[in-house]
């Protein structure tokens, strides 16, 4: 509760004025489909009642310990109505070359992962997959990614409201204070 304030600030902060994210402002992170990493279709809007911290990840990453760091925060909050959601991607320095398979089994033998993950894919550049283009594409916390591992924050109206950069532990006290004020405030 130390970090409560800040919390309710920054959840004030981002609220105010915040526009629809992504190109097409009628959009928003609950209306796509994308692929699990078993190969099904799952559309996001089963996650609707949930706040989402959406990572792009890799397994030969200077950063792939963080997937320790971000099962710990999906057992911490998950009963609370958050979810973490890995996707894959070789785009920074091929550091994901398995396949959907390996991916899986690297992350359960490696970090016991029980959060959704998703098929690999593009994060960057022109091919990216359309709810890639959608979280980097808003005025707010629009912009390319960075490398492996750079978290977005979706409240459960779809609406993107944080962003950390590959280096922030997904425990820093300013992504959990950041999920607990949009877990509070989205009761």
């Amino acid at each position: 509760m130390k970090y409560f304030g800040t919390a309710v600030f920054f959840v004030l902060f981002a609220t105010a004025g915040l526009a629809a994210q992504g190109p097409e402002s009628s959009r928003g992170f609950h209306d796509y489909s994308v692929e699990s990493i078993d190969g099904k279709s799952i559309e996001l809007k089963q996650y609707k009642d949930k706040v989402a911290l959406v990572v792009n990840t890799a397994s030969r990453c200077g950063f792939t310990d963080q997937y320790k760091e971000l099962q710990s925060l999906y057992d911490k909050y998950k009963a609370k109505g958050f979810v973490v959601l890995g996707f894959p991607s070789n785009d920074f320095a091929m550091q994901e070359p398995g396949s959907n398979a390996e991916i899986k089994k690297f992350c359960d033998l490696n970090y016991k992962v029980k959060f959704p993950m998703f098929a690999k894919g593009k994060v960057l550049g022109p091919a990216k997959q359309p709810v890639y283009q959608f979280l980097t594409g808003g005025k707010n916390f629009g912009g390319e990614i960075s490398w492996n591992f750079e978290k977005f924050l979706v409240n459960r109206k779809g609406q993107v409201v944080a962003r950390f950069e590959p280096a922030v532990s997904p425990l820093d006290p300013k992504v959990t204070a950041s999920i607990e004020g949009w877990i509070a405030a989205s009761k």
